[in-house]
């Protein structure tokens, strides 16, 4: 049986708990969990990390634990599992003793950055006690004259279980001279009382043994017995009776030794010594309330021995007896409650539950750095505690729930000016006479990588020639840092970005030291004219800053394409004959030859020349638009069959050529079909002076536009000078011998059926000129131009020297390209 003493501290601690239940439930997000007492070691209670939306890797990386109110330590966390685990045996009655419901507050606490959070968790009670009581014996001496209907108290059974389980009944065995009373006091304790049903007989019977039983509701119940003896007495056949069966009193703690708070007064209708009474504490009565209190045999008056201490305990119920002199003795009974009145003896308790130091300057305004919370054993206001720190840091207390407090930046932080504070914290009560605590808090500050790199131009702008050996270094970019140590040490990378759907990564390589950029293989001005670098210093400092600049890497043309024929093409491996009629005039169109180059600018423009021929003197070849014509008027005495070999070469250095194998045939009989050609002919040298007169007029747009462009860019690159944008004109601080590169303008026409060609490219100012560039169906009679200027734009008719071609109106469309 657990002691009076034992059941009043976990009453105290039940009403604290409660306290708390009430404080906590006003806290939103609150977590709760229910499990039974005497769970095993290692029973899961739940996944506190998937409760609190915590990944497995938080829980070890942010350091997360658990504390608790409670002098020992129930739970605990599997890291790897985020289960919330039992570690001890849970015993309800000891942490709770009556009080329901019976909860344990725990604290989980994470760090980095810190939070704290509410977790409670509810112990149900199994039944896992029998009602038991104080002795196994009672012995009850009854004189054989009293009266039916006399009432004899016996010892009320203990079972420290709640609710249900808790006692329920008590049951007698059966006799023939008693039955069972149960009286419940208002505090819904159980009385059992012996009744006397049938007038006692020393002489037939001078010794009763009876077998009191106590039944709690668990399933399956528990019980507990007591062995009753009662031995039938002659004469003094009247018991003491107290004034009340129940008396209550209240006592401050700090109530000095010897202090009377209460008097019991019983009375015995009998004379002489069976009516003289004398009081004394019941035989169940606690160790714990006979060391506080003392009560007078004499008088009833009971007084205090030894301190109190409501902290300890707050409430005391215990029996006193009165008991005659007669022979046999007659007792009586009353039950005393004497509850403890607080008084403000406790200083509050500054606890430092987590702390976060050194903090980094940077940190924002409302950075938690520590975690305190208060604690006061007193009650009502005495327990109360207001916390406060002294003005003139930069730092602030703010009241989270239940005495719990975060302390705060409420300024930015300076290393420089302070490179540590000592924080101090008063916490002081509410009682009558306040009691208060100090506490100092040291808090250093951490110096931070506050400055990013800086390149040394807003931009970069590179000029390479196509077909430069892999591993040709681009340029060296270079930033500087004003910090110190790892903060200032800086690394070079390039950003991944696109281009022509390809990784960057796979045209340049970057020394990641030094800033110098290469190329990782040759590059092909074909395919690729210009693209942008995303260069990346990032210093090593935590965390890292970083800046970026553009590099623009502008791919130089060189003559490394031979020019193509595209017409005549091969067919089945060798050229179609050209069939003319014989009776051909001077000046015949024959046929025309025609071929691009891949390259740009004067690599491309292309010329051509017979230098071979069956008969050198019947035909002739347009230097720039490769038509064939005849030179004279055919004769009978010409070969039916006649074999031009037409060479074309580009303007580039070193010149490339190729060469081109032209089969002609004279036949004789199509002079109608002469004439409808001469018809046609006619026709399209109508048409070809209005193309003429359209594409100059077309040409000058052109040339007024890359004007507008070239000015309209210059004031854009003068106003993001500072920038990191894409410019065309390149700044003069780069060093290359390459100055200012013109607008890159293409006019572009393109048909259906055999090739129809038009190109306008502009060139850079050290190459002093401009090619444009047509190219159309032999068949159409339609001739190329190729023509060439300075690099003034404003004047396209100079450079016109062969425009000899018509088109259909709606058969052509321009475009235009710039390199940005």
């Amino acid at each position: 049986m657990k002691s009076l003493t034992g059941n009043r501290i976990s009453i105290r601690q039940a009403l604290w708990l409660y306290q708390l239940f009430l404080l906590w439930n006003t806290i939103l997000g609150q977590i709760r969990y229910t499990i039974p007492e005497e769970l095993h070691k290692g029973s899961v209670v739940g996944n506190i990390a998937k409760d609190l939306d915590l990944d497995i890797t938080d829980i070890s990386n942010r350091k997360l634990r658990i504390a608790t109110d409670a002098g020992k330590q129930y739970f605990s966390v599997d890291l790897g599992k985020g289960e919330l685990i039992v570690s001890n045996r849970i015993d309800r009655e000891n942490l709770c003793g009556q009080s329901v419901p019976c909860f344990v507050p725990l604290e989980v606490i994470i760090e980095a950055p810190l939070q704290l959070h509410r977790v409670e968790i509810e112990i149900q009670d199994i039944n896992d006690n029998a009602p038991s009581f104080f002795t196994n014996e009672r012995i009850l001496k009854i004189a054989e004259l009293i009266n039916t209907g006399a009432r004899f108290p016996l010892e009320s059974a203990q079972d420290p279980d709640v609710g249900k389980n808790t006692l329920r009944s008590y049951n007698i065995n059966n006799n023939d001279h008693f039955i069972l009373n149960v009286k419940t006091h208002k505090d819904g304790t159980k009385i059992p009382e012996l009744v006397l049903e049938k007038p006692l007989d020393r002489e037939k019977q001078p010794v009763h043994q009876l077998v009191l039983t106590a039944v709690d509701g668990g399933n399956p119940e528990r019980s507990g017995t007591s062995q009753v003896t009662v031995i039938v007495l002659d004469n003094n056949d009247n018991e003491p009776q107290f004034e009340k069966a129940f008396y209550e009193a209240s006592l401050i703690e700090n109530s000095p030794q010897g202090t009377e708070f209460l008097k019991v007064t019983a009375t015995d209708l009998d004379d002489g010594l069976n009516g003289e009474i004398q009081y004394l504490f019941g035989d169940q009565t606690s160790d714990a309330v006979r060391k506080a209190f003392d009560v007078n045999s004499s008088t009833g008056a009971i007084t205090v021995k030894s301190q109190l201490d409501y902290e300890e305990t707050n409430l005391y119920k215990f029996d006193v007896v009165a008991k005659d002199r007669g022979n046999p003795e007659m007792e009586g009974h009353c039950s005393i409650q004497v509850e403890i009145i607080d008084v403000n003896d406790n200083s509050p308790e500054i606890i430092l539950t987590s702390l976060t130091s050194p903090v980094l300057e940077d940190s924002a305004i409302g950075t938690v750095i520590a975690l305190i919370s208060t604690k006061d054993s007193d009650s009502a206001e005495n327990g109360k505690v207001t916390l406060s720190i002294v003005p003139g840091s930069p730092f602030k207390l703010t009241a989270s729930f239940s005495n719990h407090y975060t302390l705060v930046t409420n300024a930015q932080l300076d290393r420089e000016s302070f490179s540590q504070y000592n924080i101090e914290i008063n916490a002081c009560d509410s009682g009558s006479l306040p009691l208060c605590a100090q506490k100092t808090v040291t808090v250093s500050i951490l110096d931070v990588n506050d400055n990013q790199p800086v390149f040394g131009q807003p931009s970069y702008s590179v000029y390479i020639k196509e077909n430069s050996a892999a591993g040709t270094i681009l340029c060296s970019v270079s930033a500087s840092d004003p910090d110190l140590g790892d903060n200032a040490k800086i690394s070079y990378s390039i950003l991944d970005t696109k281009v022509q759907d390809v990784s960057i990564s796979s045209y340049i390589y970057i020394n990641s030291d030094n800033g110098s950029i290469y190329s990782m293989h040759s590059l092909d001005y074909e395919k690729l004219k210009v693209f942008q670098i995303q260069v990346q210093a990032r210093d090593h400092g935590s965390p890292p800053l970083s800046s970026n600049v553009t590099v623009h890497v502008f791919i130089l043309d060189q003559n490394d394409n031979v020019p193509a024929v595209i017409y005549p093409s091969a067919d089945m491996g060798s050229v179609p004959h050209q069939k003319m009629p014989r009776s051909a005039k001077a000046g015949h169109l024959v046929t025309k030859v025609t071929a691009v180059d891949a390259d740009s600018g004067h690599n491309a423009w292309i010329s051509y020349k017979l230098v071979e021929a069956t008969d050198a003197s019947l035909f002739s070849v347009n230097l720039y638009t490769g038509e064939v014509r005849t030179r004279r008027a055919v004769s009978e005495q010409d070969d039916s069959s006649q074999r031009l070999l037409i060479e074309m070469k580009d303007n580039g250095e070193p010149v490339q050529s190729t060469t081109v194998e032209v089969p002609i045939l004279l036949e004789d009989g199509v002079h109608e079909a002469i004439l409808d050609f001469r018809q046609k002919s006619r026709d399209s040298d109508n048409k070809s002076s209005k193309m003429t007169f359209y594409l100059i007029i077309a040409l000058a747009s052109v040339s007024a536009l890359s004007f507008l462009t070239v000015v309209l860019l210059a004031v854009r690159c003068i106003r993001h000078s500072r920038g990191s944008s894409c410019c065309c004109i390149r700044r003069g601080e780069a060093g290359d011998g390459y100055k200012n590169p013109n607008r890159n303008l293409q006019l572009q026409l393109n048909t259906d059926g055999p090739i129809k060609y038009i190109e306008v490219l502009g060139g850079d100012m050290m190459s002093q000129s401009q090619s444009f560039r047509s190219c159309f169906s032999p068949m159409s009679e339609i001739s190329d131009f190729t023509f060439v200027k300075p690099s003034s734009t404003t004047d396209f008719q100079e450079i016109i020297n062969v425009l000899d071609a018509s088109l259909p109106d709606n058969s052509w469309s321009f475009e235009s390209q710039q390199v940005s």
